[in-house]
């Protein structure tokens, strides 16, 4: 696994890539906005290609990291895409946040033109990736994790194959179905402080050391009661995300009455203009309506 194909350069996969090729890789990259691909390779030891054939070309490995299912079929299929002119061999991982259909499409194609396919959505937003420490759930056969696991490792705190295909893009589901609660929970106990003219930053502070304690509390807290929100996931994705779990609930026939209730919430928040305000901005739904 010495050369890498990266496919997708958003907020993401930019500085995931800038891993590979500083931990010694052979990095070739596509975006589809050709100027972001002509930067990483002044930013980066790697190449910037033209189009996608000639960027998965000889690959071992093509990771891929772009918006949403529609993205996926556009690179993956057609006769410029992944499928169609990575070698025979080869190892694709996609770490879209996408629906278990399309990762379970995408192995079977895989598999039917000898490759490899791990499904392995993220979690650690920007920061996480420009530190190297996102959390990856993966989905696939053992043998092709055992060959993706080294490289994902460049850019992982922690990486777990869930299961077959798919599976990975279940386990973010659930990543997300837990925090679309967490946040709509601090939104409201930090809300409420506020109009019982508690000190909030001190009610933190107390209640952050016993059983209310969250990562959300503990990174987003702050920034909540001072009203940024330029901090991390956009609403706009997370939309997008919550949508996904949406789908898959009826089709597994599991109720997510919380989550249902929340993305309306930030569908609130995208009509105030918040659509690239961080997921924490839900308080400012509560503030405007109370």
């Amino acid at each position: 696994m010495s050369t890498a194909a990266f496919i997708g350069l958003g907020v993401m996969g930019y500085p995931m890539a800038g891993h590979l090729a500083k931990a010694g890789l052979t990095v070739r990259v596509w975006n589809r906005t050709s100027a972001k691909s002509g930067q990483w390779a002044n930013d980066y030891p790697g190449t910037s290609c033209a189009t996608i054939a000639e960027a998965v070309k000889g690959a071992d490995i093509v990771l891929t990291c772009v918006g949403a299912d529609t993205d996926l079929k556009a690179v993956y299929e057609g006769d410029e895409g992944i499928l169609a002119n990575a070698p025979e061999g080869a190892v694709l991982v996609d770490h879209t946040t996408a629906s278990a259909s399309i990762a379970e499409h995408l192995a079977e194609a895989a598999r039917r033109n000898g490759m490899g396919f791990v499904d392995a959505p993220v979690s650690g937003g920007q920061q996480g990736a420009e530190n190297g420490k996102l959390t990856i759930m993966c989905g696939g056969s053992e043998a092709d994790y055992a060959k993706a696991e080294p490289v994902m490792k460049h850019y992982a705190r922690a990486l777990n194959l869930m299961g077959p295909a798919g599976s990975g893009q279940k386990t973010k589901m659930v990543n997300q179905i837990a925090i679309a609660g967490l946040v709509q929970g601090l939104s409201e106990a930090l809300h409420f402080a506020e109009q019982a003219e508690l000190d909030v930053a001190k009610v933190v502070n107390v209640i952050s050391k016993g059983a209310a304690q969250s990562w959300q509390m503990e990174n987003r807290s702050g920034t909540m009661i001072a009203g940024e929100f330029e901090h991390g996931f956009a609403v706009d994705w997370m939309r997008k995300d919550l949508g996904i779990c949406l789908e898959e609930a009826r089709k597994v026939n599991a109720s997510l009455p919380v989550t249902a209730l929340v993305d309306q919430f930030y569908a609130d928040v995208q009509s105030m203009g918040g659509k690239r305000w961080d997921t924490s901005s839900l308080i400012q739904r509560l503030r405007k309506f109370r």
